[in-house]
């Protein structure tokens, strides 16, 4: 078949048919795909059938792979390809089950940020005929353009603290949470990074709004009142429902999504009784910056 992109119609988000991403990419499909990438902000590959090793495969082709700093539920012998799932086994879950849900933007608290997330949908759950768990987007590119230019212009320059321990510890306070707080010692591999609030994305050249309300703490260059006011500003304006996108998912999909142009929102509509299962991968953005943090000269 041939690739076949095609466009959601929304502020982003489109389809790529005629991949069997079991397979090898051509160098010129892998292009193609990173452009639309950038240009689209989320992709979804339907009908796909893939291995855990296969999934890595692919994610690993766009960069190095995270391995996630709290060290669970991940494929036995594979750390990089993380388990999101419901589901109880043996008294046990098998996955973390309440991943991403609120707005944020992956690896933002880390020096090198996250580009792409893969989610590969194995069980999704339905009920009176329409999937729970969907996935929502918002398009910072969109947002950056909509900002007044004013405010611009005061924040241009200035940057975020952003704090992986945020995002954990609001989780953590959910109904029914699992999770066990950060050890020092998963505190000290993430401590807080700053970075600049106005990102130029390595993709398409603009500028995007790098700013989310999971992990960013504070705008370093302002007192802690004209912070918060600001921040409680962005956060609102950035989930407007006109920068929004839905995906629907659909057992075999494989979503992928850029996180320097993106924040996203995982909703957890769905009961313990509605079973999930999806298998994730996290490419960090390796090909557009160097371990410290500065930009490469090219991708």
């Amino acid at each position: 078949m041939t690739l076949k992109i095609t466009a959601s119609g929304a502020t982003l988000g489109a389809s790529v048919e005629g991949l069997d991403l079991s397979q090898p990419l051509s160098d010129e499909t892998f292009s193609q795909i990173l452009k639309a990438l950038g240009k689209h902000g989320v992709l979804s590959y339907p009908g796909q059938e893939l291995s855990a090793q296969q999934l890595r495969d692919f994610s690993q082709r766009f960069g190095r792979l995270e391995v996630n700093v709290a060290g669970a539920y991940q494929e036995p012998g594979m750390p990089e390809v993380m388990v999101l799932s419901n589901i109880v086994e043996n008294g046990k879950p098998i996955g973390l089950s309440d991943a991403g849900q609120d707005w944020h933007t992956d690896m933002s608290y880390s020096r090198m940020i996250a580009f792409t997330n893969l989610l590969y949908g194995i069980r999704i759950p339905h009920r009176d005929g329409r999937p729970l768990g969907n996935t929502e987007f918002c398009n910072m590119h969109a947002a950056y353009r909509g900002l007044a230019e004013d405010l611009k212009q005061r924040l241009a320059g200035m940057t975020v603290l952003h704090d992986f321990n945020k995002f954990w510890e609001k989780m953590r306070q959910q109904p029914g949470c699992t999770r066990p707080p950060l050890s020092p010692a998963q505190r000290a591999a993430k401590p807080p990074v700053s970075h600049e609030i106005f990102l130029r994305h390595p993709i398409t050249g603009e500028l995007v709004l790098y700013c989310n309300p999971g992990y960013a703490m504070r705008i370093n260059e302002m007192d802690e009142e004209e912070s918060q006011e600001t921040l409680n500003f962005l956060f609102t304006h950035q989930t407007k429902p006109e920068y929004r996108y839905a995906h629907r998912w659909t057992e075999g999909d494989l979503l992928m999504w850029d996180n320097m142009g993106t924040i996203h929102n995982a909703i957890p509509d769905y009961r313990p009784d509605e079973p999930r299962l999806i298998k994730r991968c996290q490419v960090m953005a390796t090909r557009f910056f160097h371990d410290d943090g500065t930009r490469r000269v090219a991708a």
